[in-house]
């Protein structure tokens, strides 16, 4: 796939006579079952984040960023806001003025080193609890507990004839990406992930992520 414009063109036929997502009915019984426990038990939690991230730095709580869900339709996933509210145009800045850190988003599309983060945001990427408003996503339909990587219309991309992997699948909180070192990984190995769990699903290999996503991210020293 060679530009923006042909991932747009594929998100268009995508959306004409839409199959069932990887998973169908039994996938998604379990999502809500799960969402619906996950939001109840963990709700002191959320209440507890959404109220440190508001009073630690001026802006909302709640971040909402565009992506590409299943057969290409667009939703907002939500998010714990963990940057400051002029983010884009720090990063432009940067970008700009580090020839290094351009180098590095061209290749990640992320910098490990980031100015946009505040001090909350940074414990709660950490951690991963700035994904824990995502539970909503999932009860939407949006999202699943498992799936591919969210992603926005550019990064599509990177997935050049994988793209139709990705756009079988809800993309899901955790999945394959998550454990397999989330931003230690490369990007095209993201990607691989991603094609293969959307070709080999089965609710075996969602216990099996789900089991293992803990502890992946107790050793996990930065997130996504």
């Amino acid at each position: 796939m060679n530009s923006l414009a042909d991932t747009r063109s594929v998100l268009r036929v995508a959306a004409i006579g839409s199959p069932a997502p990887v998973g169908m009915t039994l996938k998604r019984t379990v999502d809500i079952v799960l969402a619906l426990s996950g939001i109840i038990l963990l709700a002191p939690l959320l209440i507890i984040c959404f109220t440190v991230t508001a009073l630690t730095s001026p802006g909302p709580a709640l971040f909402r960023h565009r992506r590409v869900g299943f057969n290409g339709k667009h939703f907002h996933c939500f998010k714990f806001r963990t940057m400051v509210t002029d983010a884009p145009e720090r990063l432009r800045k940067l970008l700009e003025s580090d020839p290094s850190a351009a180098a590095e988003w061209a290749t990640n599309r992320k910098l490990r080193n980031d100015p946009r983060i505040t001090a909350i945001g940074g414990i709660l990427r950490k951690s991963s609890l700035d994904e824990l408003p995502q539970l909503f996503n999932v009860l939407k339909g949006d999202m699943s507990i498992v799936g591919p990587r969210p992603v926005t219309d550019e990064e599509l991309e990177r997935y050049a004839s994988s793209v139709n992997a990705y756009l079988s699948c809800r993309p899901g909180i955790t999945g394959l990406w998550q454990v397999s070192g989330r931003s230690t990984t490369t990007y095209n190995k993201r990607v691989a992930c991603d094609t293969f769990y959307a070709r080999n699903w089965s609710m075996a290999l969602d216990v099996k992520i789900i089991a293992v996503t803990i502890p992946a991210l107790l050793v996990s020293d930065n997130a996504c």
